[in-house]
């Protein structure tokens, strides 16, 4: 392969990406919740709730399902349009409100009860640090804000891949910048789960914190 960058052509947006690897195939998730969302908030009593890169919206579909108005967010209108089917699928189509973001551009407005970043990584360029911090901001009083990743990569991986940061629960929460008066850390951790398929990962960084 050349590597005349000319020859290689303009390196696609964000959104390019997405939308690219959404059309492959007609799913590319379970279709199933993340397993540490369910741990995480399965007890919470329902209010309105915020899942950023919600995909195919198998996390949005579920807490729909448990009584949340839900905000789906995703970058690919292939992916938002997936998880619409979804949620009419389930019969909870009014309670799930896809939007589609740029999150490095912009950001839903208003205050949730619970803000979900659930695996917000990227190949592409994409602030993470930054967003999340904004992703705090819209944490109501007594809300919750989870931010589960991938803890570190795993030997199959194209080097592409490798190149993605994956940070430790104590950098994810350094990186946020949170007054500790403010905010109570209710878990901090990384924690095995079930290997569900070839391309997934044996352990979650799971950070969840409480808006006092």
């Amino acid at each position: 392969m050349s590597e005349d960058t000319h020859a290689a052509g303009p390196r696609p947006t964000g959104r390019e990406y997405w939308e690219d690897r959404y059309r492959e195939s007609e799913r590319i998730w379970s279709g199933e919740p993340n397993a540490a969302l369910v741990a995480e908030v399965g007890g919470v009593q329902p209010g309105t709730a915020l899942d950023l890169g919600c995909g195919e919206g198998g996390d949005a579909v579920w807490l729909a399902r448990r009584g949340w108005r839900v905000t789906a967010v995703d970058i690919s209108e292939v992916a938002l349009q997936r998880a619409r089917d979804g949620a009419a699928r389930s019969g909870v189509a009014d309670r799930v409100d896809t939007r589609r973001h740029d999150l490095a551009e912009s950001f839903p407005q208003g205050s949730f009860d619970l803000v979900s970043a659930c695996f917000l990584h990227s190949r592409e360029d994409m602030p993470r640090e930054r967003i999340l911090r904004t992703a705090a901001s819209r944490v109501a009083p007594g809300g919750l804000l989870l931010v589960v990743g991938h803890a570190g990569h795993a030997h199959w991986e194209q080097e592409a891949e490798q190149q993605v940061a994956l940070p430790t629960p104590p950098q994810v929460l350094e990186a946020l910048h949170l007054p500790q008066q403010e905010w109570q850390v209710q878990r901090a951790e990384e924690r095995e789960r079930e290997h569900a398929s070839a391309g997934g990962h044996h352990a979650d960084s799971v950070v969840k914190l409480r808006r006092r």
